[in-house]
């Protein structure tokens, strides 16, 4: 892998912070009978080369045999390498040091232009750029290049232990498609003025609205639990759910490696095998699990084409784009039907039993009264039961198609609030 990145963080107007960074990075994964070890190096001079190699066999030859491992048969490989058409990277020259410093300076300044801000904590500008290449000795053989460009602005607002903070950002493989630094520094400014005045919410169990912010993360715990490695492990509360409902019988859970511009579309896995779409949870129905090669084994199933991996550690299952119905309804059609409840607009912490599924978060938000926001709400706790949680869930229309997690607001229908 060989790589490009550029970061810009100002503050007060001025430049406060300037990063670029360029490297290769080799991984060497080398497999004895059913032994394997992998190393990893950062130049490609001919002897470090070698030394890997020498160092990649030793620790094989130490490692405990696991009859799971092994390449993927030849028959198995993506033989249609058309990254192109996934449009991964941005032809557009590199961005300058000038102009990301520029669009960061330009974020904090709409930021601060909007009255009862008083100041940013932080506006940055970042570009990068990856040409991945992949080869084993089972004939395959395939490579992809991938942008990103990042803009982001954190700002603050009252003052001692009535401060508070809060942000926009957005990141896209492609420059034009990003969103203008203006739009992000003002947003950041609007969110932390609403979070001014905040109080406990009452103890007790109301319905809990997970604004589109923060929502993907309920779906990012049941994309754990059908975690091949989870699974293999016995340490999901999913465990047990193949072909039962997980989500209300009309919402489908679809992952999509072929989206254009989209974070984590590729063409093949780390395993050489081609990527392709599939539906993990159908009108509510789990249909199956996350799999690399080696966990399809211990699980005596195909793997999905869904291995990751570092250029120092082994292939684990990973998940690509994915998407979650969305609803008919607006977020502030949710708002006003759910009546009384807190609607949650970020987290912090996280205690989440992975085999019962048990969940405890520290949120902080809005309070709903009457299905109106009437004030800002922090210092609280929300919990329940991920099965019950996702089981309930009702999706507003408001997802934002180009990240790599399509999720809309997800309103839950009762959660226990502990505040004051």
């Amino acid at each position: 892998m060989q790589g490009t990145s550029l970061n810009i963080d100002v503050r007060a107007g001025g430049l406060e912070q300037a990063e670029r960074a360029e490297g290769v990075d080799l991984g060497l994964r080398v497999f004895l009978g059913q032994r394997s070890a992998t190393v990893s190096a950062s130049d490609i001079r001919e002897a470090t080369l070698a030394e890997m190699a020498e160092r990649a066999v030793a620790m094989a030859r130490e490692a405990p045999e696991d009859p799971h491992v092994g390449l993927a048969d030849p028959e198995q490989l993506a033989r249609d390498l058309d990254a192109a058409s996934l449009e991964l990277s941005d032809p557009s020259p590199e961005p300058s040091p000038d102009a990301l410093q520029q669009d960061a300076q330009d974020a904090e300044a709409a930021a601060l232009a909007v009255a009862g801000v008083s100041q940013v904590q932080s506006a940055s500008a970042g570009y990068s750029a990856r040409k991945l290449h992949l080869a084993a000795t089972n004939g395959f053989s395939g490579s992809y290049a991938r942008t990103s460009r990042g803009l982001s602005c954190v700002a603050i607002a009252g003052a001692g232990v009535d401060m508070e903070r809060d942000y926009d950002s957005d990141s896209r493989t492609f420059q034009s498609d990003l969103r203008s630094p203006e739009e992000i520094g003002r947003q950041a400014g609007e969110r932390v003025l609403r979070r001014l005045d905040a109080r406990k919410p009452p103890t007790g169990s109301y319905p809990v609205l997970f604004d589109e912010r923060v929502s993907a993360t309920l779906i990012g715990h049941l994309l754990m639990a059908v975690n091949g490695a989870s699974i293999a492990r016995g340490a999901s509360w999913l465990r047990d759910a193949l072909g039962e409902p997980v989500l209300p019988d009309h919402l489908s859970l679809v992952e999509d490696p072929h989206r254009p511009r989209a974070a984590s579309s590729r063409p093949f896995d780390a395993e050489g095998l081609p990527t392709r779409p599939r539906t993990i949870i159908d009108k509510g129905v789990l249909t199956g699990w996350t799999l690399d090669l080696a966990t399809g084994r211990k699980l005596g199933l195909p793997s999905t084409a869904n291995a990751g991996r570092g250029t120092s550690s082994a292939p684990s299952p990973s998940t690509w784009n994915v998407a979650l119905t969305q609803g008919t309804a607006s977020r502030g059609d949710l708002i006003r039907d759910m009546g009384t409840g807190l609607l949650v607009t970020s987290m912090i912490g996280s205690t989440i039993n992975p085999n019962t599924g048990d969940y405890s978060r520290g949120a902080a938000g809005h309070w709903v009264e009457n299905g109106e926001i009437t004030h800002a709400i922090n210092e609280c706790t929300i919990a329940g039961n991920l099965r019950d949680m996702l089981r309930s869930i009702l999706p507003a229309n408001d997802a934002r198609p180009h990240l790599s997690r399509v999720v809309p607001s997800l309103l839950v229908s009762g959660m226990t609030l502990a505040g004051q």
